[in-house]
């Protein structure tokens, strides 16, 4: 009985910290800023275990039934975390009370979870063995969890159906307890019960959670979705009605297929043009091949490496029809390779030299992809430019974060690019921002590829123009230990939606 109850000791501690990740993970992907909300989610939820450790001191008379109760109730509340945080975000008025009320209810649980188990064993074992074993177990079985859930459960299963697969566990350990106390406990029958019908319900949340998350995300987008799957970098989540075709990524769009020409025609062809036969061509980010399809309407060009994170984006981009069809099959291209990598990793360990980079990272809204914003990053960038090459880097909005977009434009200039800002409407964003950067002055083109439906000479005069509401207010550069970047888009970005 006593390895049975260590091992009991294993799988709450794995179920705990689950939860714990559970609750950051869906915090970063609903409020951004991965590292305030993982921060916060932890501090909250480690505060509320020791309130649940202090409280345990009040358990005075039946230990065991107060442990199999603990055990119900955590693993009901855990296991149906993530759905409920999901279903209710677009619901409720403060969504960060709801957040960490569920933290602080699930970390008192499991503060009072070792405490009772402790006590339960203490006539078992001497102190200093009770001690050892139990914290050992505990110890094991966060490190377990830690693993599986980047390499294992986001990526396979999601975070709503883990959050239910642990809350299961949970019930699993009080019907187990049951049955190793059976001969010590009161009203047995109504306890296995209750145990069995959270086990159930659970079980039932387990199976439907594909319907679930439908339902949630359903409310978070207008359009129809034709397409949802966490991969181990992100939520993708595709949207169709009519023609149009959105592409939302942690729920960001990414483009919207009625207007998406004016970006990616502004991302590449004023840089691209501007160069006499580019023949080698670098693409960090873009997943979705519509940056490529731009780069495949010059002659030239006699290879395009793409270096984007996620294999499921350009796997499905790549493959399933309808997506496919918005970049012309270019990723399918034998032009195009494919790599599917960390770009501020593979950028640093290739000695490829290019005549174009076109970086098309999201938005700097966390420190992992405020790295890809950083002067460490650009003098990267400049090292595997040829030297007549040139970058042009998607860099936000002038308009509602001007300070943000002005920051990535000091960054550049800090390792020693001449820079050239310019910015387009386009209707599903509003109005936004570019550099051009290369290791001498820039000259516009005055042919363009046939075809375009936006970019051309005339367009680029009044691209290159900024008014005096998109001028900065203050001067920055994004450096890796202080990624100011970051923490100016998200203040810029939160006063504009608060205020919209």
């Amino acid at each position: 009985m006593t390895y049975a109850l260590l091992i009991t000791a294993f799988v709450i501690s794995t179920c705990g910290l689950i939860y714990e990740l559970i609750a950051g993970t869906v915090a970063s992907y609903l409020l951004g800023d991965s590292v305030t909300q993982f921060s916060t989610v932890i501090g909250v939820y480690l505060f509320s275990m020791g309130i649940g450790s202090f409280l345990s001191r009040y358990v005075d008379k039946e230990i065991i039934r107060t442990f199999v109760q603990v055990e119900m109730l955590v693993g009901l509340v855990g296991g149906c975390s993530a759905a409920l945080l999901f279903l209710s975000f677009e619901h409720v008025e403060n969504f960060r009370i709801l957040l960490y009320s569920i933290v602080t209810i699930i970390g008192i649980l499991v503060g009072l979870e070792i405490p009772l188990l402790m006590r339960i064993l203490k006539d078992r074992l001497e102190f200093k063995e009770l001690v050892s074993q139990v914290f050992t177990f505990d110890y094991v079985g966060a490190l377990l969890a830690s693993l599986l859930f980047p390499l294992l459960l986001v990526p396979y299963l999601g975070l709503v159906r883990s959050s239910f697969l642990f809350g299961i566990l949970n019930a699993a350990v009080s019907i187990w307890t049951l049955q190793l106390f059976r001969n010590d406990l009161k009203n047995l029958l109504v306890l296995r019960a209750m145990a069995v019908a959270v086990a159930l319900v659970l079980t039932g949340g387990f199976i439907f959670s594909d319907q679930l998350m439908t339902v949630a995300e359903t409310s978070s987008y207008q359009e129809p979705i034709i397409f949802s799957k966490s991969s181990p970098y992100q939520r993708i989540v595709i949207t169709c009605k009519g023609k149009e075709v959105r592409l939302f990524l942690n729920g960001n769009l990414q483009f919207n297929s009625r207007d998406e020409y004016r970006y990616h025609e502004a991302l590449v062809h004023p840089a691209m043009a501007s160069l006499k036969d580019p023949q080698d061509i670098l693409v960090l980010g873009g997943g979705d091949g519509m940056a490529v399809r731009e780069l495949l309407k010059y002659p030239a060009v006699k290879s395009i490496t793409l270096v984007d994170l996620d294999p499921q984006i350009t796997d499905l981009f790549k493959n399933k029809g309808l997506l496919a069809q918005l970049n012309n099959n270019a990723l399918v291209d034998p032009r195009v390779k494919i790599i599917n990598q960390d770009a501020f990793v593979w950028l640093r360990g290739s000695a490829e030299k290019f005549d174009c980079a076109i970086i098309d990272f999201p938005d700097p809204s966390n420190f992992s992809l405020g790295k890809l914003y950083s002067d460490t990053f650009y003098r990267a960038v400049k090292r595997a430019l040829k030297p007549e090459g040139i970058a042009v880097i998607q860099s936000t909005s002038p308009y509602v974060a001007k300070n943000s977009y002005w920051c990535v434009v000091n960054t550049l200039k800090s390792v020693g690019f001449q820079t050239k800002p310019y910015h387009v409407y386009v209707p599903s964003f509003g109005d936004w921002g570019y550099v051009i950067a290369s290791n001498r002055p820039f000259v516009a083109a005055e042919n363009y590829p046939a075809g375009l439906r936006y970019v051309s000479r005339e367009s680029l005069v009044q691209m290159l123009i900024f008014p005096p509401d998109m001028m900065p207010t203050e001067q920055c550069i994004n450096k890796l230990n202080n990624q100011k970047l970051v923490h100016l888009f998200e203040s810029e970005w939160s006063e504009y939606v608060e205020t919209y």
